[in-house]
C-alpha cells in the first residue's frame, strides 16, 4: 500500500497511530470463508466498519499489489520474519496485526517501492516447500 503522506489515526486497541509517508506491507492469513479471494476482495474495498488493524490503515492508503500464495499453510510469520531481517524492511509499529502471536508486528514500511520477486526468490530460497507467490496489481 502507498501512503502519500503522514496521517495519525485510531486504529482499534493499538490507539493513536502516525502513519508517515511511504509503502506500507501486510502480512496476514487467509484461511477463513472465502479464503484467499475472499481476503484480498476485502482488502480492495475500504470498510465501512473496520475490523483488523489493517482495514484501518486501508482507508488512508492507496493499495498497489497484492502478494498472496494458495499454500495450504500458514505462512504469515514466516513472510514477516523475511520481510525484517533479511530484506531490512522497518517495523513502524509494535503489535499491527499481530496481537495473536508472537511477531513483533505485521505491518512493514520502505521508503521505496518493495519488490515483489525480489521477496518470492528469498521465500523460494529460506522456504523450501512454499508454494507459488504470486502478485496481482491493482
Amino acid at each position: 500500500m502507498h501512503n502519500p503522506r503522514r496521517h495519525q489515526i485510531q486504529v482499534g486497541r493499538l490507539g493513536l497511530c502516525d502513519f508517515i509517508r511511504g509503502w506500507y506491507l501486510y502480512v496476514g492469513s487467509a484461511f477463513g470463508p472465502g479464503g484467499v479471494a475472499a481476503r484480498c476482495a476485502h482488502h480492495r474495498r475500504i470498510s465501512p466498519r473496520p475490523r483488523w488493524h489493517i482495514d484501518y490503515l486501508r482507508a488512508v492508503t492507496n493499495l498497489r499489489q497484492i502478494w498472496y500464495s494458495n499454500d495450504p499453510r500458514q505462512r504469515e510469520h514466516q513472510w514477516a520474519a523475511l520481510l525484517g531481517e533479511p530484506l531490512g524492511f522497518a517495523q513502524p509499529m509494535g503489535g499491527f496485526g499481530s496481537s495473536d502471536c508472537d511477531c513483533g508486528s505485521h505491518l512493514f514500511i520502505s521508503a521505496v517501492k518493495p519488490d515483489w520477486k525480489r521477496f518470492a526468490v528469498l521465500a523460494g530460497e529460506r522456504l523450501s516447500d512454499q508454494q507459488v507467490i504470486n502478485c496481482e496489481i491493482v
